[in-house]
């Protein structure tokens, strides 16, 4: 298995007390596969990935669990190994391309100082290597755009350079955080294929993050379903469409427009908000939102074991 985690609990110190944003967090992601990660804001998806690429610097942040990636424990990794691994090994396309950049520095540039930190190789090497990266990610005239500034590009440029720098170094394991949801749907479509093609010949595994199960429907070949820091199903993703089990899973296929069938009036609203995480409910967090809840949900539902399976008492009711 590449990537291993195990009772992942990431919380933060605040002034009103302790908030857990990830709470016994597991899952497994196995060479080549594409596993997506999918929930409303404050779910917990993107510091769980963040938590594995050790990109939680915060002095009052407290993670507990086990991370590995082949083998190797993350959690505890002195930084000097960390950054030797992050952007060789495991990479990060993050959600906004243009804060990801350095303003200062060209595109090229920035590109090419990443290949040159992480190989053994000249800095006109590293310089050629950076433009056959812009080109794979088809961005037009890449010697020319090398030589641009983040603002000199449209959003979708941008993403592309920033998918261009994740893949500089052929990592093995990739996490794209939400790098479709500032694009509209036309640069979306390609990026997603973009995706697919890279894929297909870096052979990388990749998670993905969104909160847009349309996107899920597109590329995903298995899926966890957040919600409140915590996963409540996890499976196949044609299980998880053609038979979820979760309410939670249920209302957020509701909430998008059908492709085939009759198509509804008005699209299904997810009554309420997610929980403050200072004050989680007592039982099963979507309880408060839930049109299932019944008696036992007063309870926390533990996720069952299989490959198909969710937190809820329904499922075993």
């Amino acid at each position: 298995m590449m990537l291993s985690v195990r009772d992942l609990n990431v919380s933060f110190r605040t002034e009103q007390g302790m908030v857990r944003a990830v709470d016994g967090v597991s899952f497994d992601v196995g060479e080549g596969e594409l596993l997506g990660v999918v929930g409303e804001s404050g779910s917990g998806k993107t510091v769980s990935l963040l938590a594995v690429m050790g990109l939680i610097t915060d002095p009052n942040a407290v993670i507990t669990g086990s991370i590995q990636y082949r083998g190797r424990e993350l959690i505890g990794l002195k930084p000097r190994e960390m950054r030797a691994l992050r952007g060789k090994e495991i990479a990060m396309i993050f959600q906004d391309p243009m804060t990801a950049l350095t303003p200062v520095y060209t595109i090229g540039w920035q590109i090419a100082e990443q290949i040159h930190a992480h190989e053994k190789i000249s800095k006109s090497a590293a310089w050629d290597r950076a433009l056959a990266l812009l080109a794979e990610v088809n961005i037009p005239k890449p010697e020319e755009a090398a030589h641009r500034y983040p603002h000199q590009l449209s959003g979708g440029m941008r993403q592309r350079v920033v998918i261009a720098m994740a893949l500089s170094c052929n990592p093995a394991l990739l996490v794209a955080d939400e790098p479709t949801t500032a694009l509209d749907v036309t640069v979306q479509a390609q990026i997603l294929e973009l995706l697919r093609k890279l894929r297909q010949n870096h052979g990388s595994a990749i998670v993905f993050i969104t909160h847009d199960m349309g996107v899920m429907a597109e590329i995903a070949d298995r899926m966890l379903v957040m919600y409140a820091g915590r996963v409540v199903e996890r499976g196949r993703k044609a299980d998880l469409f053609e038979a979820p089990l979760h309410p939670y899973t249920r209302a957020l296929l509701d909430s998008i427009p059908p492709l085939t069938g009759v198509k509804p009036r008005r699209l299904t609203a997810i009554p309420g908000s997610p929980p403050n995480l200072l004050s989680r409910p007592a039982g099963c967090a979507f309880g408060p939102r839930c049109a299932l809840r019944f008696e036992p949900c007063g309870a926390q539902p533990e996720l069952g074991a299989g490959p198909h399976a969710a937190a809820c008492f329904r499922v075993s009711a």
